[in-house]
């Protein structure tokens, strides 16, 4: 099982190129980083894991810009996000950044979607809450188009582009109805989400794994039901807290990848956490 990392870099955190450098050197298979543009102060969305938001989602690095200095001192390291804001960005510039990483990386993208939790964070960004998933489904088609190889439109409801030369293009190339770098979608198991991973995506990125053993059948029938190839689904269960039964357990079930947490810290206590998960490589 390839095992990666995510962690919530802030600026008080190790910096993206250390920990780039010491992922790579001790044979981890990829980097994960969340994505938070602001946190307002004043917010009545509740944090969703419970109790107080903790302090680095409000000083959280972009994810784009701390990829690339990732990817710019590593070969083999992949790199996601977990997960983008989509719904909080302009579709046309995203499009932009995603590609240029992916392409200047080498291939090494994987894109994290979500539909996002904080009320008021979307609403600053002039998102209508009720209509999240839609938003987030019709800007995922609009990149697309632009990263597929010939000039494409995509006229949807939340918004459009022409038929545009766009380059550079992800280095994936198209597989199913998917274009683009590899896309996984967070978000709680139901059939609305899994019907958007079937339709659009590559798979899931559910957070914990919690529930897979339910769950996943569930996926793999509305994967079906689309009529896509029960090979090419691909589950990475995120921000793990691993032990060796529960990495057994994802083997189990056919689980590939796993993404474990590390703490959002200095540079000591994050090489500590990375020496304690070597024995999961």
């Amino acid at each position: 099982m390839r095992i990666a990392v995510t962690i919530f870099l802030t600026d008080e955190t190790i910096a993206p190129v250390r920990l780039a450098r010491e992922l790579e050197q001790r044979g981890y298979a990829g980097l994960y980083l969340p994505e938070h543009t602001h946190i307002p102060v004043e917010r009545t969305t509740p944090y969703p894991a419970g109790g107080d938001l903790p302090r680095e989602y409000g000083r959280t690095l972009d994810p784009f810009v701390a990829l690339g200095q990732a990817a710019a001192v590593t070969e083999r390291l992949t790199l996601g996000t977990g997960i983008t804001l989509v719904a909080q960005h302009d579709p046309i510039a995203l499009a932009k950044q995603i590609a240029t990483l992916d392409h200047l990386s080498g291939g090494r993208l994987t894109l994290g979607l979500g539909y996002g939790w904080n009320v008021e964070e979307a609403a600053d960004h002039g998102v209508a809450w009720r209509a999240r998933r839609e938003l987030v489904r019709d800007r995922t088609r609009l990149m697309q188009a632009l990263w597929s190889a010939e000039p494409t439109a995509h006229d949807g409801e939340f918004g459009s582009v022409r038929a545009s030369h766009a380059h550079p293009k992800p280095v994936q190339k198209p597989r199913g109805p998917v274009v683009g770098p590899r896309t996984l979608i967070g978000g709680a198991a139901g059939p609305k989400l899994f019907a958007h991973i079937a339709e659009y995506t590559d798979g899931w990125l559910p957070i914990g794994g919690r529930g897979l053993t339910e769950s996943l059948p569930v996926l793999r029938s509305a994967w079906a039901d689309a009529g896509r190839d029960p090979a090419a689904l691909q589950v990475v269960p995120y921000a793990v807290l691993p032990t060796p039964g529960k990495l057994a357990h994802y083997a189990e079930l056919g689980i590939e990848e796993a993404v474990l947490q590390l703490p959002s810290a200095g540079e000591a206590q994050v090489l500590e956490a990375l020496d304690a998960y070597a024995s999961f490589l």
